[in-house]
């Protein structure tokens, strides 16, 4: 079911017309085929590139698409609704060009945004670390500097588009405790850098998670992205920004469940009647939107204090808790809903449960949010 959205301007209203578009002609149709076999599909990045879908909420200037973040959001949750993968790929490339974008000097800016932003080039963010997930200051993955640049050597883990991303966000120890890590800019094909076995996961199976492993990977000067040392600032900055993206994955996500669900419950009839005219079936449904639509007004009230220039780092993190724990429930009834045939592989629902856990733990697992939002509490 197409959502009805409230949009700011007439090019929000056509921009998300073109989503639903792609979308439905190019995600829709293989979508199950890929998720089911576990490979990638190549092409659908390149084609939501040149739909200028990579780059909406940066700037024009750069080869963004000018958007506000409101309606970068909307899109994604639209991409969301068809693929859960794509959509979390394409937040986490998102998430990728903003160390650039908001710490990269002119010069930097020049050489690398457009191709980012045009959808050339595809990146991936790699800040956790085998034994360093949560807590980002335990990093161990050094960079020791050495004439004109540094020697990399050390894991990384958990990187969504890990071996097929052109570019990867480096954050890497350039010297002692939270404030002795550095952010790098690496290309894919650097000498000394090599990428695991795709991990085998629960959930989004058509994009690979990897480890990437540094042997002695000499990364020059240039393409240190801020001063020495600012790579925790640089990465938790970037990490508001992309607990919205999966908030609005989540969205989507969750969104494409309740369809599902009322479809169902709309044909299956039991004691002579359709189930969604049971009571007790109508009412789990109505809970379900709710919850849809709290979420979905949560990430939205977020994002709007960010395209204001207001502090949002708390509402973010409601915004990613509230939004990934919806799906997470929404998912899971509407595999009650169905029933034994939700339980099965022939219906999404089962999918879109498996890939609802995973919201609930990148960018952040909502324990950390909980952590995040007492302290704004605490001042």
């Amino acid at each position: 079911m197409a959502v009805d959205r409230l949009l700011p301007t007439d090019e929000a209203r056509d921009l998300i017309a073109l989503t639903r578009d792609v979308a439905d002609k190019v995600l829709a149709p293989i979508v199950d085929e890929h998720e089911k076999a576990e490979t990638y599909p190549e092409g659908v990045f390149a084609t939501l590139g040149e739909a200028g879908l990579l780059s909406l909420p940066y700037p024009e200037e750069w080869g963004g698409g000018g958007q506000p973040y409101e309606v970068y959001l909307q899109v994604l949750e639209e991409i969301a609704a068809r693929w859960a993968a794509v959509a979390v790929a394409v937040s986490v490339h998102s998430l990728s060009c903003h160390p650039l974008m908001a710490f990269g000097t002119e010069e930097q800016k020049r050489r690398w945004l457009p191709e980012m932003l045009g959808g050339a080039t595809v990146g991936a963010y790699s800040l956790s670390e085998p034994q360093a997930g949560s807590d980002a200051a335990a990093l161990a993955c050094k960079a020791a500097a050495i004439g004109g640049g540094y020697r990399v050597n050390g894991s990384k883990a958990w990187i969504t588009h890990g071996g097929i991303a052109d570019f990867y966000n480096l954050f890497a120890r350039t010297g002692e405790g939270s404030k002795g890590i550095s952010c790098f800019l690496v290309p894919k094909n650097t000498a000394g850098l090599s990428f695991g076995k795709p991990e085998e996961k629960m959930g989004l199976h058509a994009v690979p998670t990897t480890s990437a492993h540094y042997d002695d990977a000499f990364v020059p000067d240039e393409r240190r992205i801020g001063t020495e040392g600012q790579g925790l600032q640089i990465a938790f900055s970037a990490l508001d920004s992309g607990r919205l993206g999966i908030a609005a994955v989540a969205v989507g996500l969750a969104q494409s469940a309740l369809d599902e669900a009322v479809a169902y419950a709309q044909e299956r009839t039991a004691f002579g009647r359709k189930i969604i005219d049971h009571q007790g079936l109508g009412f789990l449904l109505a809970d379900m939107a709710a919850a849809v639509d709290s979420a979905r007004a949560t990430y939205i009230d977020a994002a709007r204090r960010r395209d204001a220039g207001l502090p949002y780092s708390r509402n973010a993190s409601v915004a990613k808790l509230v939004a990934t724990d919806a799906a997470m429930k929404v998912t899971t009834d509407a595999v009650q809903v169905l029933g034994g045939y939700g339980y099965t592989r022939d219906f999404r629902v089962e999918r879109y449960m498996r890939e609802a856990k995973i919201t609930q733990i990148f960018e952040g697992t909502n324990q950390i949010q909980r952590l995040v939002i007492s302290r704004h509490l605490a001042g």
